[in-house]
């Protein structure tokens, strides 16, 4: 986190799991879905759970970068979606795109304007990139950091009133 002001929302394996699934869950009524496009790095794990949920088998992935740690840049494309994917949405296939958290939505919009008829789907979402996605579980504010749980390790935390024990 680069402002100390920040607020944040750390988020357990078991936690992430249950919301992904829960993801799924809504998802199902709106399927059945062609193929899954994950956004990687942290649409991978979402986009497996959920492709085993809803029975899914054809998983494909893009790669976008838009943080360098902790700070927000420009989106650079580091892997293309297949051909064979962006066919299957001109076809008129149902795609579903899955990542794990919206922010800004810059890197959505970027996703979206190569499978635009596709659905898209998040497990977190914060108020400026809401609007870019069709589907998610959970709505956090603008400056909350979502430190995931392949960002953690298990650690002592001091007292929110700042005393000791």
């Amino acid at each position: 986190m680069s402002n100390p002001n920040q607020k944040s929302f750390p988020v357990t394996w078991d936690q992430f799991h249950r919301d992904s699934r829960a993801l799924a869950w809504r998802l199902a009524s709106i399927g059945p879905f062609d193929a899954v496009v994950a956004i990687a790095r942290g649409g991978l794990v979402p986009a497996a759970i959920v492709a085993r949920e809803l029975n899914i088998r054809t998983v494909e992935t893009v790669a976008a970068k838009s943080y360098d740690h902790q700070n927000q840049s420009g989106i650079k494309i580091l892997k293309e979606i297949s051909p064979s994917i962006l066919e299957l949405s001109k076809k008129g296939s149902k795609i579903l795109i899955v990542d794990d958290l919206v922010d800004t939505g810059n890197t959505a919009r970027v996703v979206r304007d190569m499978l635009p008829g596709a659905h898209f789907a998040t497990v977190y979402a914060k108020p400026k990139g809401r609007d870019m996605v069709d589907t998610f579980i959970t709505e956090v504010s603008q400056d909350t950091w979502i430190f995931f749980p392949w960002d953690l390790d298990v650690a002592y935390v001091a007292p929110i009133s700042g005393g000791t024990d």
